[in-house]
């Protein structure tokens, strides 16, 4: 290829996983952790969350889910797992008296927690549910695929993982505001990568 990135190869691999994913669409990105960084950005810029708001973040986790909420002004609140599934359950969630603007779980070792009751409570209270899901890549709960309870998910490609591009990640969401904003994000603003019409309408 004459073209080092972001190419044919990349936007088909975009959509095959968006098919493999049962979503709408997906946005490649250079790594997971810049996946979760690009995500939280990009939810920013579209007014859903707001500097200083309280997100709530698994307590079992990777610093890259943490430090994007840090570096972007919002303030990150713990939330416990259970010793069953080391993953935040709707019991856990329950138990805090925080005031959630979003929830980013993050589904641990193939496992996730009771979303379906989590999603429940988060729509309950308008908390914005995000997914982590660089680790349980395949797994379903209920019928459903991790990764596709939340408005957006995340998901790495690096070496470790379940599906290695040595390296790379990608965030999915059936939003299609949140994935223009998603595309502008990774290209440092400008709209060149979405579709003409989108192009006209910014």
């Amino acid at each position: 290829s004459e073209k080092l990135s972001m190419g044919e190869k990349c936007r088909k691999f975009e959509e095959r996983f968006s098919e493999y994913q049962e979503r709408k669409y997906s946005v490649l990105y250079n790594s997971g952790s810049s996946a979760n960084l690009a995500l939280i950005q990009a939810l920013l810029n579209l007014g859903i969350l707001k500097r200083e708001d309280n997100v709530g973040f698994s307590a079992l986790t990777w610093a890259t889910n943490v430090m994007p909420l840090i570096q972007l002004g919002l303030n990150p609140l713990p939330i416990d797992v259970s010793l069953k599934n080391l993953n935040v359950n709707s019991s856990n969630l329950l138990e805090t008296d925080y005031n959630l603007k979003a929830l980013f779980t993050t589904n641990l070792l193939g496992f996730s927690g009771d979303l379906n009751r989590i999603k429940e409570i988060c729509d309950l209270k308008g908390t914005v549910l995000l997914e982590d899901n660089c680790e349980s890549l395949g797994s379903r709960l209920n019928g459903r695929k991790l990764g596709n309870f939340g408005l957006a998910s995340t998901f790495s490609f690096f070496v470790g993982n379940h599906l290695s591009a040595i390296e790379g990640g990608m965030v999915c969401t059936d939003n299609t505001e949140l994935y223009k904003m998603l595309v502008m994000v990774r290209a440092h603003g400008w709209g060149r990568n979405l579709d003409e019409k989108s192009r006209r309408e910014l």
